[in-house]
């Protein structure tokens, strides 16, 4: 079964090592066997994952907190400024 990425969403974290950090978030989806056209048809598989900008995993804790896999430094979203959102 072959399988692929699809970006979700991407968003800037503040880590508690005071830097900034680009967090993308997938979701892996499954191509159906049963279809053999060219395109082919993706299904989503219900896994998702985060990762950093440069590649590197960032795990989500049941309470939605999040860090930097292996190193210990926590992430948290930073807020949209309000004129930015109300532009929405």
């Amino acid at each position: 079964m072959e399988k692929m990425l699809h970006q979700l969403e991407s968003f800037s974290a503040r880590g508690s090592d005071g830097n900034t950090y680009v967090v993308r978030g997938y979701e892996h989806l499954a191509r159906l066997d049963a279809v053999r056209d060219v395109q082919g048809q993706w299904e989503p598989t219900g896994v998702s994952e985060y990762k950093l900008d440069d590649g590197r995993r960032v795990e989500v804790a049941r309470d939605g907190t999040m860090s930097i896999a292996d190193t210990g430094v926590r992430l948290e979203r930073e807020k949209r400024p309000a004129a930015a959102a109300s532009e929405r």
